[in-house]
């Protein structure tokens, strides 16, 4: 197309010589024939005669005079002229060189591959090339030099030339589609004079391309989602808002007995097909329920409805779980029948009072309903007066002492009846009292029978042998029923061990478990781990979120039951040592300092140089449930982590702000699955941080006290003893330098007897630019690596391998046939102090299952650095 060309403004020196020149020429060129015309005049009136001759000398030398200043004016002229000359000359060259120059731009703008457009300091077009022109070829407007930019734009909007307008994280840069579907991005830049000039350039390639990658990485995305679904031990359904069938794995299809279906099918149809029931969330909440197959196991449904519409439902097989609860229910329905006909009163109290068992009749003789009694304090159930007979007794039990004592009670018809009342404490190992077992028996009869035969003696000596005879048949029935008695006695305890074993049964089996329970999950967060370190689209970033939240709910929930479980089982052992708490505080105050300001409180902190005696590790438990419950109970205001001495212990406090606790229900917060009322998150625990913490403080021997107002807030105290000796030397932990450098390109052996974490490792560690090689055994590793002699720079091995070996025994046959031994990192769910130590002084390096990503990379990190300095 023919480009605009650009002409110079009036005002510019270029545009001013030629207007002037011929102006001042015809001014010269007038006077001069001015002074012509006067100077003849003058010749011709000497020339006359006319005057005196005096008169003629004055005129002719005026004459001469004007002569002289014409001829003056003539030569100052022709000097104008030759000046004009020259000063054309020079602006014919100037003009050309701008003629030229100007040819030269419309050349260079034409030969971009961008649209080009120029705009003068009024924003209206000065320049511009034929692609920015061929943008209008499809539309009716005229663009031409002159027209505004706002007219630009109003046209673009009128004639649908933008279809679509995305604006750029950069300035100056924003990106349209066209109505013919190309993509152009423009670009602004000011010019020097106040001007703008536009370039818009096509990316319609680069944008499908980019379109394309994201379409590669979502459906790469959605098969690693798929696969770490599949390997769930759970049937997994996603269904969105409208009501169809998204997302399922194959535990799904096998659990509800389905065969393979296709996608986006109605979830109500698909449902209907089997017999387990269709769940859904009810008014946004979540659901569960359980149903009992034809074949015979129990499938549990959970329901949990999602954010942006829609639910997941998760299906899990708890025959096993069921089964044990009705084994237990069994047993506990058998130890109730057993003291139910016992002919004594039999029961059980915790440390705080509260009833835990009373059997039939204990219920009949008080007058409570059945189980009624369960969960009432000892000082509700009897009146003050009573109380007050029975404290020191109860004291003495609770320090330790059996007690057995007689006292008169009415019972329930008027009668005074005499109780022979037996305490005797229930102890842990540790010597800790728990609890009271309380046998109450009837002896009524003997004492009436006592107090007869002390009477008859001092009756009269004649009635001696009929006493006698009447005692030696009152003794021989006493024998009898001290008889019968010791054999109830006997079934009595025989049925409460019972009892005991199979509790401790089930505590050990959960506690046993609690690596066959982490597998799946360490591997499902290894897999989302891995997704979320991805890049990919909103919604599959919010559905992989979704997914790891819950995991990490489940790991969270698990671990807590199982800290329950092995808290009961006694698997874990208190290393008792002295240590400065000042270090563990400023731990643990920095660490929930940014907790408590994320949720926009205040954390204070009163340091401490004192000195005590627990476990470390034990009391860093203790301390940060407490500061838990703080932060989830507490709405504004701040939280207090401080010490003060109290005789020869160490009161570590924990204060708060929040809702208070009422005094009513202060026996309850240790108790297991209670929840105070006023938090500030509704979440899914199962109310077991007090229940923990309680145990451990016993298990410890130390003493925690709590004292509370509602509204106001709550004081959490553990005392610990105080000591002068330190025996385990603190060391604050290294900071580890969280990078990724040191893992590009990093060769790493993985060794695991599950083909799902091996998965979920390989894909993590190549998100970090690893060079991975797993195996399922040792035979297998060492068939990929050349008999372990290939090129490697770290291993990680499971502790927990097939054919009874373990990942110590591993690491050590593979070191043995290399010339330099790999640095070792164990992972194992086991969490004995035995094998910390074991590690530790192998030179290992140990993470705990589930392995939490952040960790792991900070830990191989670490060793690779060290490895590298090392050498």
């Amino acid at each position: 197309m023919a480009c605009t060309s650009i002409r110079p403004s009036p005002g510019s020196p270029l545009d001013a010589a030629p207007a002037d020149l011929p102006a001042r020429l015809a001014a010269l060129e007038a006077e001069n024939s001015r002074l012509r015309t006067i100077n003849a005049a003058l010749i011709e009136r000497i020339e006359s005669g006319n005057s005196l001759r005096s008169d003629g000398y004055a005129a002719f030398q005026h004459s001469v005079v004007l002569a002289e200043q014409v001829r003056e004016r003539t030569d100052a002229l022709n000097q104008a002229m030759i000046e004009l000359q020259c000063s054309n000359g020079l602006l014919s060259d100037a003009r050309q060189r701008a003629e030229t120059a100007h040819q030269h731009l419309i050349d260079a703008i034409e030969s971009i591959s961008d649209a080009f457009v120029l705009f003068d300091k009024e924003q209206r077009i000065v320049l511009f090339n034929s692609r920015f022109k061929a943008f209008w070829s499809s539309t009716r407007a005229r663009i031409a030099a002159g027209t505004r930019l706002s007219e630009i734009k109003r046209l673009a909007a009128s004639t649908g030339l933008i279809v679509e307008e995305q604006r750029g994280k950069g300035e100056g840069h924003t990106v349209f589609r066209l109505m013919n579907g190309r993509w152009v991005q423009v670009s602004e830049r000011p010019t020097r004079e106040g001007g703008l000039v536009i370039l818009y350039t096509d990316i319609t390639e680069l944008k499908q391309s980019e379109t394309q990658r994201r379409e590669q990485a979502l459906a790469q995305k959605s098969r690693l989602l798929q696969r770490a679904m599949d390997n769930l031990s759970q049937g997994v359904a996603m269904v969105n808002a409208e009501g169809l069938l998204e997302l399922w794995n194959h535990r799904f299809l096998d659990l509800c007995g389905l065969a393979p279906i296709e996608a986006h099918r109605p979830f109500a149809d698909v449902m209907a097909e089997t017999e387990v029931p269709l769940l859904t969330p009810a008014g946004g909440a979540q659901g569960e329920c359980e149903q009992r197959l034809f074949d015979g196991r129990m499938l549990e449904v959970r329901t949990h409805p999602l954010p942006t519409g829609g639910f997941v439902n998760t299906f899990t097989d708890v025959t096993e779980r069921c089964r044990q609860a009705e084994r237990i229910a069994e047993s506990e329905r058998w130890v109730r029948l057993i003291t139910d006909h016992v002919p004594a009163l039999i029961a059980y109290l915790n440390a705080d009072l509260i009833y835990e068992f009373t059997n039939k009749v204990y219920e009949e003789w008080y007058h409570w309903p059945r189980d009624g009694m369960l969960g009432q304090s000892l000082r509700e159930v009897h009146n003050e007066e009573h109380w007050r007979r029975l404290e020191t007794y109860v004291e003495r039990a609770l320090s330790g002492e059996s007690v057995t004592f007689e006292m008169a009670e009415t019972n329930v018809v008027g009668q005074q009846r005499y109780m022979l009342r037996s305490y005797v404490p229930n102890r842990l190992a540790s010597g800790e009292v728990i609890g009271i077992f309380v046998l109450i028996r009837d002896v009524t009869e003997r004492r009436r029978t006592s107090e007869a035969l002390h009477q008859a003696y001092q009756n009269l000596e004649l009635r001696v042998r009929e006493r006698t005879a009447e005692l030696t048949s009152l003794n021989g029935k006493l024998v009898g029923e001290i008889d019968e008695r010791s054999r109830v006695e006997s079934r009595l305890r025989e049925a409460k061990q019972d009892a005991e074993r199979a509790n401790l049964s089930k505590t050990k089996f959960l506690a046993a478990v609690s690596h066959d329970l982490l597998q799946p999950l360490n591997a499902a967060r290894l897999f989302t781990s891995a997704l979320l370190e991805q890049r990919h689209g909103e919604a599959s970033f919010g559905l992989i979120r979704n997914v790891s939240n819950s995991l990490e709910d489940v790991e969270n929930l698990l671990g807590t039951l199982v800290d329950i479980s092995k808290l009961d089982a006694g698997v874990i052992k208190p290393d008792i040592s002295g240590f400065a708490v000042g270090d563990l505080l400023d731990n643990l105050a920095a660490e929930f300092r940014q907790l408590a300001a994320s949720e926009g409180l205040v954390l204070d902190f009163v340091p401490s140089s004192a000195c005590v005696r627990s476990d470390i590790q034990l009391l860093a438990r203790i301390l940060r449930n407490l500061l838990t419950n703080a932060l989830r109970y507490t709405d504004k205001g701040r939280i207090l982590l401080g010490c003060r001495r109290r005789g020869q212990n160490l009161s570590i406090e924990v204060w708060d702000t929040g809702v208070g606790i009422a005094e009513e229900k202060l026996g309850e917060v240790f108790q297991e699955f209670k929840r105070g009322d006023g938090q500030r998150h509704q979440d899914r625990g199962l109310g077991l941080g007090l229940a923990i913490v309680d145990k451990i403080v016993r298990m410890l021997g130390h003493r925690i006290r709590v004292t509370s107002q509602p509204g106001k807030g709550s004081m959490f105290a553990i005392e610990v003893p105080l000591t002068r000796r330190v025996s385990v030397l603190q060391h604050k932990p290294e900071a580890l330098p969280v990078t990724v450098e040191c893992l590009q390109g990093a060769r790493i052996w993985v060794l695991d007897n599950d083909a799902a974490i091996c998965a979920g490792m390989r894909t993590l560690l190549e998100g970090w630019g690893c060079r991975v090689v797993t195996a399922l055994s040792e035979e297998d590793l060492a068939r990929q690596v050349d008999n372990y002699h290939a090129q490697a720079d770290l291993l990680i091995a499971d502790y927990h391998l097939d054919d009874g070996r373990d990942g110590v025994q591993a690491v050590t046959t593979i070191n043995a046939r290399r010339g330099e031994p790999l640095p070792a990192l164990m992972v194992t769910a086991n969490y004995s102090n035995e094998l910390k130590q074991s590690l530790r002084e192998l030179g290992h390096t140990l993470l705990h299952k589930p392995v939490k990503p952040m960790k792991l990379k900070t830990t191989l990190s670490h060793l690779l650095m060290r490895d590298a300095a090392s050498r």
